[in-house]
């Protein structure tokens, strides 16, 4: 197969890796890597690189970070690399200067089957909204975020306990294999695009980004309700509760379907082995927590060095 096609690939996290880690592997050239500034973090606000970066430099290709998408010294540098092929696996918005410069357009992986959960938080609203699938695109860039003409999908199913956190690495993997396919395609002249309007259903559900109060456990919801907001926010930013006067973050659980006239946000445990809350249909098992102040714990290691009574959780 043709390999000449030169490609600039923009990304930051882990699940952009994936896909540029494929790329590679799959001989493709890419001559140009845009990924976000260093930036200190953590409590030492210690200097900290991408995982894009710390790829790209392992793999010794050329790396550009710009704090400016729009500067003109960012916009000459992208420009001498003379690429036919942009891809983008998230990473931030960009503007038509940048998108629309390759000579083969722009893509884009995200991970969901669009239209549905166009935005930031894909993977955490389709377990959180109680979804059994979702899945990976590629569309090529367009203005308006989340909507240009679609490429390829590929579909998984998500399981019943999955977690947010399990579901990106699925996704990310199904994902990688997915651009090289785009790219393919794409270097033999055999895309065939689909408007996303063309598949726009009656119900579209959206995907913005998480904000705190959505995590907040509300111990009058249904069973299936609360297990989607744990499993839909583990492990970041993590679903949480009160108990005296402490937040306690919720990593996992399970449900324990059943009758029961308790008052919702009860707490029942044995104090060394068990822990669960009486909610709408049954009783809500917690299995890994972190109370404020501590370290993520499994339940016999937090009930073992709680002293504390526990009655209800707020």
């Amino acid at each position: 197969m043709n390999r000449s096609l030169k490609i600039v690939f923009l990304g930051s996290p882990d699940f952009a890796v994936a896909s540029l880690k494929a790329l590679v592997e799959n001989g493709q050239n890419i001559v140009g890597v845009v990924t976000a500034p260093d930036k200190p973090a953590g409590r030492g606000q210690k200097i900290q690189e991408t995982a894009v970066k710390q790829y790209a430099v392992q793999q010794g290709l050329k790396v550009l970070q710009p704090s400016n998408l729009k500067a003109s010294d960012f916009i000459e540098e992208l420009k001498a690399l003379n690429a036919d092929l942009q891809i983008v696996v998230a990473f931030r918005m960009l503007p038509e200067v940048v998108w629309n410069m390759p000579r083969l357009g722009t893509f884009n992986l995200h991970a969901s089957l669009l239209p549905q959960y166009r935005g930031a938080a894909p993977i955490n609203w389709a377990i959180i909204n109680g979804e059994k699938e979702t899945g990976v695109s590629t569309f090529f860039l367009q203005h308006a975020i989340d909507t240009g003409d679609l490429i390829l999908q590929e579909k998984t199913a998500i399981g019943e306990s999955m977690s947010a956190g399990e579901l990106h690495d699925k996704l990310m993997n199904i994902g990688a294999n997915l651009v090289v396919k785009t790219v393919e395609l794409i270097t033999i002249g055999k895309i065939e695009s689909t408007p996303q309007k063309q598949i726009l259903g009656n119900e579209l559900k959206i995907a913005p980004k998480l904000y705190k109060d959505l995590g907040r456990i509300d111990w009058q919801e249904s069973i299936d309700r609360i297990h989607n907001i744990v499993r839909g926010l583990s492990p970041y930013p993590a679903a949480w509760t009160e108990l005296n006067g402490k937040t306690i973050k919720i990593y996992k659980g399970q449900k324990e379907i059943s009758s029961h006239e308790e008052q919702f946000g009860a707490i029942f445990s044995d104090g060394k082995k068990f822990l669960k809350v009486a909610v709408n249909g049954g009783f809500y098992i917690i299995e890994e927590l972190q109370i404020e102040g501590k370290k993520r714990m499994d339940i016999d290691s937090f009930l073992s060095g709680y002293q504390q009574s526990m009655e209800c959780f707020k």
